[in-house]
């Protein structure tokens, strides 16, 4: 090929003579390979161009968090907790020297997450099993947690132990455990504190940078005020970790001081006086209450049984915790606020104050009780319907029904009987709504109950006839369908006690005094019921008698409230002084009580007594002795 050959030589020219001998026919590219070819550059430009402006705008905190935690270590300085204390400032929940278990989530997972060896130590060390550790670890990085606590209150023991662990990223540190010197005394209404988990941060997501929070009682419903602020110190690190200064750092605030109305010394004392009186009777459960009736103030609130918040508050899963949660007694179920039972006779006052006032029956009229009442059936006249008294009571008016509890006044002014057209299911209902009975009284803990009022659609419903006369005899005398909380008797019986008013109960010496009901334009029929009140622990046949000996005056109501279909009883006593100006109100509730209202009234004696002793004439000079 010479020179002038070459100029004319072409590439495609060959090529295409060599497809050509080789069979091969050129054919040119169809239009769609372009249009897809397009269609696929622009969905990847848009692609692009979203994830930018995603990233942009909606995540950019987010990210230039995660970006900013690759550069500093932030260590918490916990807040210490505020403290709870009673009316006189004594402590009931402080803060005490410890040290912290505290395991670095990120140095955690590089070291020991998957080392059998490592976690079977720590086990032994803390009697923290593995998975507890796993599934804290877990929960942490959900919540980008740095570090979790994995117990409070070390030992020296576990010291040494930690620190000689080789490999062992968990750190020790100073802190602080919470104790609370009363421990089971005041558990019913203190509370405990627990390890913050993830439906606590869901519900307060500021709550993922502390230790712990309030699991129940004032630690819950005070937390926020409790927990303080935490403060930190920002390090600076390399992409390995590796610390390099310090950037920042804030100092924590200590929690506020939550102030209760609460007498530690009476309230351990009324605590010490009912686990008596239950073991003395081979029971377990029961109730004591005490507030101030003059403003709704809580002087004392046991539920039994009791446990040691101490034990609940510290870390680990110890054995003495696993029995608390699990005991079939509940001891974490607070009765006093949440207990929903029959009032039985306590609530023969209220029935009696509202049969004077809708002019049912006058203070004087008396009614024949020769220990039970027979109505007469329609159907069979030789077969009444009966119902009993507790005993034969004779002729006995609104005074002398109330001190002898008699059920047969109570049937006739409630339901009717003779020429007594009684109050009937409709204005008992009005009387107990006016009461407070089937709504909060709003104390400030969680978990109080409403009670429940009868509700007659329902009874016909569950019951398969219609509300009849002798369910309206029932709840005249505290049995049948209605049922109310410990809370709400002392808080009608503190009414009664102080001429009407009905306060807001409530345990933040802080807090105002709420008016909540008020009985006071009643004040000559109310006279009368607590004359009947008086009358039960001055008159030879008062069911109170007992505590007539007792150095100051005393107006009170037993009640005996069967439960179960009447195979237990639950025994109850509500009362107030001194009688003419009222400094305390109480409940006593014994339940399953082997003798009634009769094993509930050398409790209440006694409490009464010490309050009396060393509150009531301590601050006085005068005699508290009253005349009815």
């Amino acid at each position: 090929m010479n020179h002038r050959d070459l100029e004319n030589f072409s590439f495609d020219e060959v090529v295409g003579d060599e497809l050509s001998a080789m069979g091969v026919v050129e054919v040119p590219l169809h239009e769609r390979v372009f249009v897809w070819l397009g269609v696929l550059v622009l969905l990847t430009i848009l692609v692009v161009t979203f994830r930018v402006l995603a990233i942009g705008p909606r995540f950019y905190e987010h990210y230039l968090s995660l970006a900013e935690s690759n550069l500093k270590a932030r260590k918490i300085e916990y807040a210490p907790r505020g403290l709870i204390v009673d009316r006189f400032g004594l402590p009931l929940a402080e803060n005490q020297a410890s040290y912290l278990a505290v395991l670095p989530v990120r140095e955690y997972i590089e070291r020991g997450e998957n080392d059998l060896n490592y976690l079977s130590a720590v086990e032994s060390i803390l009697k923290i099993s593995s998975e507890d550790i796993r599934v804290a670890v877990a929960e942490a990085i959900q919540l980008e947690k740095n570090e979790i606590i994995l117990a409070t209150d070390l030992d020296e023991e576990q010291i040494i132990a930690l620190r000689t662990l080789g490999g062992n990223p968990i750190e020790v540190r100073p802190g602080l455990r919470r104790y609370y010197p009363l421990g089971d005394a005041v558990s019913s209404v203190i509370g405990y504190i627990g390890r913050v988990d993830v439906e606590d941060i869901e519900a307060e997501p500021v709550l993922k940078d502390y230790i712990s929070t309030g699991k129940t009682g004032i630690e819950a419903f005070y937390d926020e005020n409790l927990r303080g602020k935490n403060g930190y110190t920002l390090s600076r690190r390399n992409s390995r970790g590796e610390k390099l200064s310090d950037a920042e750092k804030v100092n924590s605030q200590t929690g506020e001081t939550v102030d209760l109305t609460i007498d530690a010394e009476f309230q351990e004392y009324f605590h010490k006086r009912l686990a008596s009186g239950l073991a003395s009777l081979g029971r377990t459960t029961g109730v004591g209450l005490a507030l101030n009736p003059r403003n709704g103030e809580v002087l004392a609130l046991i539920s039994m049984p009791s446990y040691d918040n101490n034990i609940l508050s510290s870390s680990g899963n110890s054995e003495e915790k696993v029995n608390i949660l699990l005991s079939e007694n509940k001891p974490l179920f607070n009765r006093a606020i949440s207990g929903f039972y029959s009032p039985g006779s306590t609530i023969k006052p209220l029935v009696a104050l509202a049969a004077l006032v809708e002019n049912v029956i006058t203070p004087d009229r008396s009614v024949y009780s020769p220990g039970y009442l027979d109505v007469p059936n329609p159907y069979d006249p030789e077969k009444p319907s009966r119902f009993l008294d507790w005993r034969p009571q004779g002729y006995v008016n609104v005074v002398t029904a109330i001190a002898q509890s008699s059920n047969v006044y109570f049937y006739t002014v409630g339901g009717g009987f003779g020429d007594i057209k009684g109050l009937g299911i409709s204005r008992l209902l009005k009387w107990w709504n006016a009461a407070g009975f089937g709504r909060l009284t709003g104390i400030d803990l969680y978990g109080e109950e409403s009670g429940r009022l009868p509700d007659l659609v329902e009874s016909e419903a569950r019951r398969g006839r219609p509300w009849l006369l002798g369910d309206t005899y029932n709840v005249s005398i505290g049995q049948g369908d209605l049922l109310v909380t410990p809370l709400q008797l002392i808080t009608y019986i503190s009414a009664i006690g102080n001429g009407g008013k009905f306060y807001q109960p409530h345990l933040n010496s802080k807090a105002s005094t709420t008016i909540i009901g008020d009985f006071s334009g009643y004040i000559d029929e109310m006279d009368w019921v607590r004359r009947g009140m008086r009358a039960a622990v001055i008159n030879d046949l008062g069911t109170a008698k007992a505590l007539d000996s007792l150095p100051v005056s005393v107006g009170g109501k037993t009640g005996t409230a069967q439960t179960k279909n009447k195979a237990e009883e639950n025994a109850f006593f509500v009362g107030f002084a001194p009688y003419d100006n009222p400094e305390i109100a109480i409940v006593v509730l014994v339940e399953n009580s082997r003798q009634g209202s009769l094993n509930a009234v050398p409790i209440a004696k006694d409490v009464l007594n010490w309050y009396a002793e060393n509150r009531i004439l301590k601050n006085s000079t005068t005699s508290l002795k009253a005349t009815p």
